[in-house]
């Protein structure tokens, strides 16, 4: 008696085919609910991201005119005469940019477009920022610029 109880118990070790495609169908369910909720906030924190270093770059582009009577660095200046004294720049008081070493990039790690005199901020009066988006394409409905707030 003894010996087949021993034996029985033996049998029922493992799971069935049954029960792991159960808990594997289950899964996938969960999975399937849960992953587009999280891609979706993904693009949304990108997207904010983005933002803020626009920010950042606004307000560090704003302590450089400061110090410049007003003056933004030019297009062709660029956003590096934020981070390196331009020669014979006897007003420079940088650099501006202090938690990097390198131009702001957007959260898709593609560097921030700079334009000034900008065309679509205060009639020219402040400099123009912004990032292709999502699509990483500039000209299309999901840019992220400092003039559209």
């Amino acid at each position: 008696m003894q010996q087949r109880q021993h034996v029985q118990h033996n049998k029922r070790r493992g799971f069935t085919l049954i029960e792991v495609l159960l808990v594997l169908a289950i899964l996938g369910v969960i999975a399937a609910m849960v992953v587009p909720q999280l891609l979706g906030r993904q693009k949304k924190a990108n997207v904010d991201a983005t933002r803020l270093s626009i920010t950042g770059l606004e307000q560090a582009l704003d302590l450089y005119a400061v110090d410049h009577s007003g003056e933004y660095p030019t297009t062709a200046e660029g956003l590096e005469s934020l981070l390196v004294k331009p020669n014979a720049d006897e007003k420079w008081n940088g650099p501006y940019l202090k938690e990097s070493k390198a131009v702001p990039v957007d959260a898709w790690q593609r560097p921030l477009q700079y334009e000034y005199p900008g065309q679509h901020n205060a009639g020219g009066t402040k400099p123009d920022i912004s990032s292709g988006g999502p699509d990483k394409a500039f000209g299309t409905p999901d840019d992220i610029s400092n003039w559209d707030k």
